[in-house]
């Protein structure tokens, strides 16, 4: 079952939303047109197929500027959808719902892209053993949404932060004197419960890596010839996790490396939003 996101973050980040929306003087044309007593029934949603991820953001959305509108859930988080189908149904103050609109509809739309690119990329490497991760590529202040729709696409999670994790990267190695010294530092650093990972460029560093108890190794931009051979090498030693390069035409030949995880930074910055819309009936 998928687990959700805590109503506290999302509360937070919606409340945000909505301020800087409505500023000071609150949604002008809309309480300008609409009588104060208007009531709507209205819909949302999709216009192209996708996966459906953020519905719990934009029933904030709406339930922030009016408690009272009553909200039908059609189609839950991780749900596939085509053009036309309904994700959520709302009636009530027709001010409110056309001044939460946009809010609701940014939330739901950006998460549901991350979560269509990201099953776009499960669905390419299905038969083999490879997991599809995100990355920190994320936009400021809403990791923790665009790492949950990963989740509803199917992919997994790498680290969240600096914190969860060991990552040694190509600028560790140059700036604390080599793969050795570098995994000899961690290792006598951090605790038992905290995973080392290190990037490697090339075969040699990889078993220089291996040699000093990596636990993952991060293969940066190898060809797939490349990773085949480090896949040998390795032999179960460590995770090997590939980045670089990884678009719907290149992750099916890399899981086919046998690889245990794929990394994506795309997904996460560069998947379109899904367009969803709302409809009045």
């Amino acid at each position: 079952m998928l687990a959700r996101l805590s109503p506290l973050i999302i509360d937070e980040a919606v409340a945000r939303a909505l301020k800087e929306d409505f500023g000071d003087a609150g949604d002008v044309t809309t309480n300008a047109t609409i009588p104060v007593d208007a009531q709507a029934k209205a819909v949302i949603a999709a216009r192209k197929p996708g996966v459906i991820a953020g519905v719990d953001a934009a029933i904030a959305a709406f339930r922030m500027a009016d408690p009272s509108i009553e909200l039908t859930i059609e189609k839950n988080d991780g749900a596939r959808v085509q053009k036309g189908d309904v994700i959520l149904s709302s009636n009530g103050s027709a001010r409110s719902v056309l001044s939460a609109e946009r809010v609701a509809l940014n939330f739901l739309g950006h998460l549901s892209g991350v979560a269509t690119g990201t099953a776009a990329l499960v669905d390419a490497v299905k038969g083999t053993k490879a997991k599809i991760v995100c990355t920190r590529k994320t936009t400021p202040g809403l990791r923790a949404f665009e790492k949950y729709a990963v989740r509803c696409g199917g992919g997994h999670n790498h680290r969240f932060g600096l914190y969860d994790a060991v990552m040694i990267k190509d600028n560790h190695i140059a700036a604390s004197g080599g793969i050795a010294k570098a995994l000899s530092a961690a290792r006598a650093s951090v605790g038992h419960m905290v995973k080392i990972e290190i990037e490697v460029d090339g075969l040699g560093q990889l078993e220089e890596a291996l040699a000093h108890g990596a636990d993952v190794v991060l293969l940066d931009n190898m060809t797939p010839a490349d990773m085949k051979k480090a896949v040998a090498v390795n032999n179960g030693r460590a995770v090997l996790e590939a980045s670089g390069n990884v678009t719907i035409d290149t992750v099916r030949a890399i899981a086919e490396t046998g690889v245990d995880v794929i990394s994506s930074g795309w997904i996460t910055h560069s998947a379109p939003n899904l367009d969803l819309g709302l409809d009045f009936l």
